[in-house]
């Protein structure tokens, strides 16, 4: 861990230093810097008290300012922990965007019936009041209208919904005003001037990040106006600079790719885009702050705030500045660089301290990911010191000027004791929000504090206002604890540093590492981190080796591996290119194969189930250890992009590991109930030789699945890999093999449609698992139901073609940013991938552009470079079969992604967005990356589900609404394996969505939960008579019973 205690002084030539010590400090333990920062935070008992005592006095003044004020009375009665808070979040979150009274109509139903308005506490603000009373009696009315079935009260409810509407809208339009300082600049800026008073601003154009290049451009275009219109005001009205108001840019705005991964495209443009503003806002007189964003951006960010400070057309400007979050782990490290660069340039530079808006999301991803370590801190307690820390920084720096954006009056207080006489920094607060802290401080002490003031239309307001009503509403959150009057002030103002080093010592956590997501049950696969550059570049050097290396597969028949005639095993990415060879099976191959099989049957499974899951557990670690060469060989021989090779490794270790606790949970003795004087016990035992045939498009993941699976119920398993990727599953099985599968228990036979026949034909076999084709699975079932002998299960997934739902309440941002994932990841190959997606006809014109316009930022290419979006198909006939498909005029091409010249040597497909007119539908699953675009209108959900239904298929199904009963009706009506809501379709984790589907798409059980490895076992029951050589001694030994006679 770098050495984080507070410097003396910090050099100029510090930048490139400092610069690596974020690198450090970005996932390190957290409990480890939360104790050095807290000695940085930490108060002498004096300065104590007089914190605490000024804090009281602060405290008391915004209660009393809050009891008179209706939006903290709304956050305190409507809290996001009851069904109430959280229904008026939803309903203000989607009310204002949805264009159609029908569906318009249904959402508020929803919203308003999901709630127990009547029985809320009474409020002596008339206008609080005035809101639960008409929230009451909206629910009374819903509920009457609900429930009948008369034509006259369906008439009555249709006349009072449009009159319901029109008074949630006046009422969204009103709580917009209180949290929006104004939906253009020109209204923020006139209100601002006659609600200014002391308080300078900092205006934030609403809106969510880029989608698309026009997006951008908005934006751009927006931020200049706004520049322009506040800088002509500002020196006319504010003749100190520091008093003069900012504008704040979020950079996920100026470019729709501003991501890690594509640094090398963004940079160049976000780069221009951020000087410019800069410049003009130095032309305007006023100040220009880089807002912060998700952790993974933080290191572009930099890299784009070092460009602006070292312009030298902005030498003589002090208005730049910069947002940095204290529940970052780097958040002390940046400031050090931020005074450093500031040193280095000769220039001041403002930073404003927040707390943190996306902490939710950060913890989700790091899980999600499987990463080392969490970047921000995981306990409020610690972001408070880590707060606390930040800020002593910034006031002992020279070349910073301190913003301290915090609505925490404890804070406050800590920051006057430690600024003293100084009044060279600012106070931040929300509009609408803390109103009463900061007050008396700006007209009694001259404290300076600015209105951070969002700017834009309500449709643009919506995202904003539901993270500040979640920052604020959230118990943990210091406006919330306020507005508790239950809550004593030694409570609410609790020194920071004492509640943190009291957390530190507590045995549990209630947030896991990610390695321990799963509690004691299992470890979770260990992901990759590719906003990490250098990690991401040392990871590509090790791949090198591996890429350029000739691999060999073979036939595995009992410890031998045999040779022969080899065939080239190609690139996808470039046909030109020859991965390896491999030399197939024959059919003695196989024969024997099943023979050494047959013959370790026995022995195998009588092996214990804990010594086959601990050989389970030690190939997913020696998978892990062996990640490199199968990330490269995913990229090379399947045309896997990184990401996409990393999350194979990452479900094959899932597998592993998940499939050894199954086993040993259901091969335990299952004692059953029954009469007394008799013993009753069901086991598990394996059946035999499984055949495990898998495909091309998870060559590891599926591949390692299924023989886990067999092999730790205790059968021989005879793996057929599919034969476009043998060399990935040559290098599985050795890895099997090393960890502890004995010779004849496991063979490898790669081949074609031959083996697999002979595979599946051979009486000696016990069982078939098999992902493919639902024609394929035809023909094993066919073969396996002509075969004399036992009747063997057959476990088989197939695809399906795949559909997701999008009424009109649904984000059209999460909906294109969801369709893009489901749709074409994986260049579409995926069994779950999105096939056809249903768009509700009101917002589809828009959701069209939207993905047009995200689709022409795709990169696609090979899949070894980083920034590679989509990949190869796996060969040239799957290639054509899909160009074949967007020939046929089924449908018409609204838009297909650039497709770079170079892709010509490899087998890639431009990604397609095709829409369905008329009757026309597809009739079967198109493998490759094009989504189908059918329209359908408000009030025709039901068809819309039949529709899906009549397919035959049923594997996976996405809905993106905000109406619960409309998801609910889905769930209940759709015959799909896999429901998806406001969420991609694609990568279900194992343990947590099994995945598998019904109908056409296959047999279950689902791969990945609970019932899958019993599915390679048969079953047994032992039925003892334990009275049978005399007496039931199990009953005469019971104790005699007591109590009156």
């Amino acid at each position: 861990m770098p050495d984080t205690s507070l410097p003396s002084e910090i050099r100029a030539d510090a930048v490139p230093r400092l610069r690596a010590t974020l690198r450090a400090l970005h996932r390190c333990d957290e409990a480890t810097l939360a104790r050095r920062l807290a000695d940085d935070a930490r108060l002498s008992d004096e300065a104590r008290q007089r914190v605490h005592a000024r804090a009281i006095d602060l405290v008391r003044r915004l209660r009393a300012h809050s009891a008179g004020t209706s939006s903290e009375q709304l956050l305190n009665r409507y809290r996001l922990g009851t069904p109430e808070g959280l229904s008026l979040l939803r309903l203000a979150e989607a009310f204002l965007r949805v264009p159609d009274a029908a569906t318009s109509g249904e959402l508020v139903r929803d919203k308003i019936l999901s709630g127990d308005w009547a029985s809320s506490a009474r409020s002596n603000s008339l206008v609080l009041e005035g809101i639960n009373r008409a929230l009451a009696l909206s629910r009374a009315f819903l509920a009457r209208t609900d429930a009948a079935d008369n034509a006259l009260t369906r008439l009555l409810a249709a006349g009072g919904d449009p009159v319901l509407r029109s008074g949630i809208t006046a009422a969204m339009g009103l709580m917009a005003r209180r949290f929006v300082l104004g939906r253009s600049i020109e209204e923020a800026t006139r209100r601002a001037a006659a609600e200014q008073g002391a308080f300078s601003h900092s205006f934030d154009m609403l809106g969510e990040a880029a989608r698309t290049r026009a997006d951008a451009d908005h934006y751009f275009d927006a931020y200049r106006h706004a520049i322009g219109h506040a800088g002509t005001l500002a020196v006319a009205r504010t003749p100190v600079p520091r008093r003069r108001p900012t504008i704040s840019v979020k950079l996920s705005a100026l470019h729709p790719r501003y991501e890690p991964l594509q640094a090398e495209r963004c940079l160049g443009m976000l780069g221009e885009r951020l000087l410019a503003l800069a410049v003009e806002a130095a032309a305007a007189g006023i100040g220009l702050t880089v807002d912060a964003e998700e952790s993974e951006r933080l290191d572009l960010s930099l890299d784009l705030i070092e460009r602006v400070m070292r312009a030298p057309q902005l030498a003589a400007w002090e208005g730049f500045g910069v947002a940095v979050q204290a529940y970052q782990k780097r958040a002390v490290g940046v400031i050090d660089w931020l005074e450093a660069l500031a040193r280095a340039t000769r220039r001041t530079l403002s930073v404003r301290l927040v707390k943190g808006a996306y902490w939710d999301t950060e913890i989700k991803r790091t899980q999600e990911e499987g990463l080392d370590d969490y970047a921000v801190f995981t306990r409020k307690a610690l972001t408070d010191v880590s707060y606390l820390a930040c800020a002593r920084r910034m006031l002992q720096a020279r070349h910073l000027y301190p913003a301290f954006a915090t609505h925490n009056a404890l804070t406050v207080a800590t920051l006057i004791e430690w600024a003293g006489d100084r009044r060279d920094f600012e106070f931040q607060r929300l509009y609408g929000m803390g109103d009463g802290l900061y007050d008396a401080l700006v007209a009694r002490e001259g404290f300076a504090c600015r209105v951070y003031a969002p700017v834009g239309g309500h449709r643009d307001l919506l995202p904003y206002l539901v993270r500040r009503l979640l920052e604020n509403g959230a118990n943990s959150s210091f406006l919330h604890q306020l507005a508790d009057a239950g809550r004593g002030l030694d409570d609410v103002l609790a020194d920071p540093v004492v509640k943190a080093e009291a957390l530190l010592v507590q045995p549990v956590h209630p947030i896991p590492r990610p390695a321990d997501l799963f509690g004691t049950d299992r470890l979770n696969s260990r992901g990759f981190d590719f906003a990490d550059r250098d990690a991401t570049a040392a990871l590509l050097d090790r791949l090198a080796p591996v890429w350029s290396a000739i691999h060999k597969a073979a036939p595995l028949v009992g410890s031998q591996s045999r040779g022969g005639t080899e065939r080239p095993v190609v690139d996808p990415s470039d046909r030109r290119r020859i991965m390896g060879h491999v030399v197939e099976a024959e059919i003695s191959d196989v024969d024997r194969a099943v023979e050494l099989a047959d013959a370790a049957f026995p022995g195998w499974a009588a092996t214990d189930v804990a010594a086959r899951a601990a050989i389970l557990d030690r190939a997913a670690d020696l998978l892990e250890a062996d990640r490199d060469a199968f990330i490269a060989l995913c990229v090379r021989e399947a045309g896997k992009t990184l990401g996409d090779a990393v999350a194979e490794v990452r479900e094959a270790v899932d597998f592993c590991r998940y499939y050894a606790r199954e086993a040993c949970r259901a091969f335990a003795p299952h004692r059953l109930p029954g009469p007394t004087g008799e013993s009753n016990v069901l086991t598990l035992h394996g059946r035999g030789p499984m055949a495990c045939i898998s495909p091309w498009n998870f060559p590891l993941a599926i591949f390692m699945g299924q023989v886990a699976a067999a092999l730790v119920a205790g059968n021989p398993v005879l793996a057929k890999p599919a034969p476009q990727t043998p060399l990935i599953a040559a290098r599985a099985v050795a890895i099997l093999q090393a960890a502890g599968v004995p010779p004849g228990v496991l063979a490898l036979l790669p081949g074609g449609v031959a083996v697999g026949q002979a595979l599946v034909a051979d009486p000696r076999l016990r069982g078939v698992a098999f992902t493919g084709s639902t024609a394929a699975v035809r023909a094993i079932a066919r073969t396996l139901a002509a075969k004399d002998g036992p009747i063997v299960p057959l476990v088989a997934e197939t695809g399906g073609i795949n559909a997701m739902i999008v009424d009109s309440s649904a984000l059209p941002e999460q909906v294109v940013a969801d369709v893009m994932t489901s749709g074409f990841r994986s260049a579409g190959q995926r069994c779950s991938a999105l096939r056809v997606l249903y768009l509700q006809a009101e917002i589809a014109d828009a959701v069209i552009r939207m993905l047009g316009g995200a689709m022409a930022e795709l990169v696609v290419a090979d899949p070894a470079r980083p920034d590679t979006d989509i990949g190869p198909l796996i060969d040239a006939a799957a290639r054509d079969r899909v160009e074949a498909h967007l020939s046929s005029g089924l449908g018409r091409i609204l838009h297909r992604a650039p497709l770079d010249p170079a892709c010509a040597v490899g087998n890639f497909v431009a990604p397609a967005l095709v829409e369905l007119e008329g009757g026309n539908r597809l009739a079967q699953e198109v493998f490759g990356p094009v989504v189908h675009v059918v329209r359908w209108s408000a009030g025709h959900l039901d068809a819309v589900i039949d529709e899906i239904n009549a397919t035959g298929y049923g594997l996976t199904l996405g809905v993106h609404s905000r109406i619960d009963r409309t998801v609910e009706a889905v769930r209940r009506r759709a015959r799909v394996g896999n429901l998806y809501v406001n969420r991609s379709m694609i990568g279900a984790v194992v343990g947590v969505q099994p995945f598998g589907g019904e109908g056409l798409s296959g047999t279950g059980p689902k791969a990945g939960g609970p019932r899958y490895v019993a599915r390679f076992a048969t079953e047994r029951t032992v039925s003892i008579d334990t009275t049978a050589a005399g007496g039931n001694a199990t009953l005469m030994s019971l104790p005699d019973e007591t109590g009156p006679a």
